[in-house]
């Protein structure tokens, strides 16, 4: 089903525009084997502002858009990013143990909005993903999340390692969900100031992330698949985070 015209727009010119303008754009699509003056003007402008892209064949952009968009399809953001730094400081500023998760390669739409809304439920202060391998914050997002990705804050960045780097510097341990770990989620103490790392269901938790890691927890496990989908682990790991605070 072809998205709906309020959720991106197209043509060489306009999308540059936007680009120029500030417009929030979470990323452009390109034809594959584009070439001209024009487009590469538009990729160094996308480039520069780290605006993710791909390109795709030409029947994907004939599926989404029936008219001339020229190779390239810009699609908006649907949410307001919050920058990570201001995101954490007014957290802390708040309470005395926030709750951030940080979501690494969960690229899954309903996924992603269903997490949204059981963060929101959680008390959350707030979502980091990445910019590029991350889920689109879409329309489909927004309405999977209840709206909560309209209430939560959210902070997309280019390398997860960042806000890592400034969580731990902020005093806040990392735990990495995966189901790798020795200890158990029930052995982690949720009570101090706390980021979540969620993997892919496919890769898990990249290393280099999961190296910036201060604990690790898995799920105990009782029957023989071994593996939960990922929006129902998030939704057991941020309720055992909320069963120790109350």
């Amino acid at each position: 089903m072809a998205e709906e015209t309020t959720h991106y727009i197209y043509g060489m010119r306009p999308v540059t525009e936007a680009v120029r303008n500030g417009r929030k754009l979470e990323k452009v699509v390109f034809k594959q084997g584009m070439e001209g003056s024009q487009y590469r003007e538009l990729l160094d402008l996308i480039t520069e502002n780290g605006i993710p892209f791909q390109f795709v064949p030409v029947q994907k952009l004939n599926s989404i858009v029936h008219g001339a968009h020229q190779g390239v399809v810009a699609y908006l953001s649907q949410i307001d990013y919050v920058p990570y730094e201001e995101m954490i400081e007014l957290a802390m500023s708040r309470k005395e143990a926030p709750l951030f998760i940080l979501l690494d390669g969960v690229s899954d739409v309903r996924n992603f909005g269903a997490i949204a809304r059981t963060a929101e439920c959680a008390g959350v202060d707030g979502i980091i993903l990445p910019a590029k391998g991350g889920a689109a914050i879409n329309a489909d997002a927004v309405k999977t999340s209840a709206g909560a990705l309209l209430r939560i804050p959210t902070a997309k960045v280019t390398n997860l390692k960042l806000p890592l780097y400034y969580l731990l510097e902020s005093g806040f341990q990392v735990v990495a969900a995966t189901e790798k770990a020795e200890d158990s989620l029930y052995d982690v103490n949720f009570r101090k100031p706390t980021a979540i790392v969620m993997g892919s269901e496919q890769k898990g938790i990249s290393p280099s992330v999961l190296d910036l890691c201060t604990a690790e927890a898995r799920i105990p496990m009782m029957g023989e698949i071994g593996s939960l989908n990922v929006s129902v682990a998030a939704a057991i790991v941020l309720y055992e985070a909320v069963r120790q605070r109350q």
